[in-house]
């Protein structure tokens, strides 16, 4: 297991990045589904968004070193980044959705 949690240790620095991208330089064309003519506020949905992203990012790399340091919790923490992604996602989903002026389905 040590191995796979290191693998999510590495690969959570991608998303801090692609946050870092939405939130700090507003660049709100990397969310998926972005269509400038449908959002109200730009702003808000770079910060909503980026902000979210980069809190996947944070507790993958934190749940991966911490796998990676005790492999006895190496289930746990897997647990706890999945769940918590979950929530992340799912935060960023419904924020996203207040800056939208299409109707939802």
């Amino acid at each position: 297991m040590g191995s796979a949690a290191l693998g999510l240790a590495g690969t959570g620095v991608f998303p801090p990045v692609l946050g870092g991208l939405i939130k700090y330089a507003g660049m709100v064309e990397l969310v998926a589904g972005y269509d400038p003519e449908s959002v109200t506020d730009d702003e808000a949905l770079a910060n909503v968004v980026g902000s979210n992203v980069l809190a996947i990012g944070v507790l993958g790399i934190v749940c991966g070193v911490v796998g990676a340091a005790d492999p006895a919790v190496s289930t746990v923490s897997w647990l706890v980044f999945t769940v918590g992604t979950i929530v992340f996602a799912a935060r960023a989903i419904r924020g996203a959705r207040r800056y939208d002026t299409r109707p939802s389905n």
